[in-house]
């Protein structure tokens, strides 16, 4: 048997929570992680009896739940001012997450700068203390996706927290299409923090400044900015993400958790899901893992 699981983000099929729930069985996944921010899976939509269906329905297809998403959008903490509501957003999150059985929920928390005395530092650091120290009350851990900077000042900004409660959610293709970062050396550097992966994949075709990258989405697409121009999601094995020695780096670092399949273009969501899950599958096999 593996030690890694392959999860599915049902929201990629882009169909309702319940039909997600079945497509994720039927392409073979173990687990699915979902978007809880907004609509019916937001917390404040979903009354206690509501979550024990979700779950039993979830169980019922023997599937668990691998993550939450809580992905605010925006800036994430970035901006002091609205960090109050966004914080108090992502506990009830987190409150939501252990009703489902997880103990992860992901998100962006926007752009760590690569100087410590820069003012967002500052900002970032105390938001996720704050959460952090609520992950270790509840038993969850907040988990900041990998992609606006690189590993090693991820990793120093983790360093820097006194709570245990804030890991990383890792996403090789985030790495390699905006930072030009090394996902396999990421791994080793970030693997303390590690408790949820993406598997998803893209290529870089053209360096800027990832935080142009990222201030984009935050600021709805209001700059005259092509992404197209600058990188590619792609399905796994077509981009520049080396999985043989990514998976080889997860598993040296003793990752055991799930490869989740996140596909965010693609006109054919559920065949390219489909394929990822091939793809990881012989990968696994492959390599013995």
């Amino acid at each position: 048997m593996s030690v890694f699981k392959i999860g599915v983000m049902v929201d990629s099929f882009r169909v309702g929570i319940e039909e997600g729930i079945k497509k994720a069985k039927e392409v073979g996944g173990e687990g699915i992680q979902i978007y809880a921010t907004s609509g019916e899976m937001a917390p404040e939509n979903l009354s206690i009896s509501r979550r024990k269906e979700l779950l039993d329905m979830i169980e019922s297809n023997g599937l668990v739940v691998s993550a939450l998403c809580g992905d605010l959008g925006g800036h994430g903490f970035a901006i002091e001012e609205d960090n109050k509501e966004r914080i108090e957003k992502s506990k009830r999150i987190m409150d939501l997450a252990r009703d489902l059985n997880t103990d992860v929920v992901t998100t962006h928390i926007g752009v760590i700068p690569e100087d410590e005395n820069h003012p967002r530092w500052k900002i970032l650091q105390d938001a996720c203390e704050e959460l952090g120290e609520y992950g270790d009350k509840v038993g969850a851990s907040f988990a900041i996706e990998t992609g606006p900077e690189k590993a090693d000042t991820l990793k120093r900004f983790l360093d820097s927290l006194k709570s245990n409660g804030v890991k990383v959610n890792y996403d090789p293709a985030n790495l390699v299409m905006v930072t030009d970062d090394d996902p396999v050396k990421g791994v080793y550097t970030l693997k303390d923090y590690i408790v949820h992966t993406h598997a998803k994949d893209g290529v870089l075709l053209k360096k800027t400044d990832p935080e142009r990258i990222y201030n984009f989405f935050a600021d709805g697409g209001i700059e005259d900015l092509r992404l197209e121009d600058y990188f590619k999601e792609l399905p796994l094995g077509q981009g520049h993400v080396n999985f043989d020695e990514y998976l080889k780096a997860l598993y040296e670092a003793g990752f055991k958790g799930f490869l989740t399949i996140e596909r965010e273009v693609g006109e054919n969501p559920e065949a390219d899901i489909r394929l990822a899950v091939e793809f990881l599958n012989k990968k696994i096999g492959e390599l013995g893992l």
